[in-house]
């Protein structure tokens, strides 16, 4: 997609927390903000500002724009999790992250649910992969098939607004299958 405004109108809600793969939150932010999406970076624990994992190491810390407990559903056209191991293992034990994004397959408003390498670890944890078709880094295939997933090896797959990527170089097809689900 290469209109500037394509996703006007459009608010995201990237759910994370310390450890979150940095280039999968990122690139996916300022890719859907160029678009002309307004992305919130929404977090837990009051979490002021969170430190990315930068392949090997920490990396940057960002600032954090809410806290899952203050937001509305009803606000956002998507929510999107970024992956790395530590953010979603952490974020899959948060009963309120758990239960937003069971709440948000039910939300008409809510036209994406996206994503990207262990970030499907939370949508097994919230039961929302049974029989929906899905893709995540392959270390985790094995947890996904377990909760009733379809695991195909793609760079992106949809299932409805279930969006799902593997890592770090799927992220142009992640952002695209996201930018068109939001528009169309």
């Amino acid at each position: 997609m290469n209109n500037n405004n394509s996703l006007k109108n459009k608010k995201i809600a990237m759910i994370a927390t310390d450890g979150f793969e940095q280039s999968e939150l990122l690139q996916p932010k300022q890719s859907l903000a160029a678009l002309g999406a307004e992305v919130d970076v929404v977090s837990i624990d009051n979490n002021q500002e969170i430190c990315g994992w930068d392949v090997n190491k920490w990396g940057d810390k960002i600032n954090v724009d809410k806290q899952v407990g203050d937001i509305t559903l009803s606000d956002y056209d998507g929510i999107t999790f970024p992956g790395g191991q530590i953010n979603p293992d952490i974020l899959r034990a948060n009963q309120q992250v758990v239960s937003l994004t069971q709440k948000a397959t039910k939300e008409d408003n809510i036209k994406v649910i996206a994503a990207i390498c262990h970030g499907p670890w939370l949508l097994a944890e919230a039961d929302i992969v049974n029989n929906r078709k899905v893709t995540s880094f392959p270390s985790i295939r094995t947890d996904l098939k377990n909760a009733g997933a379809l695991w195909e090896n793609k760079k992106v797959v949809v299932d409805g607004k279930l969006i799902t990527s593997r890592n770090p170089d799927d992220i142009p097809a992640f952002v695209d299958a996201i930018a068109y689900q939001l528009t169309h």
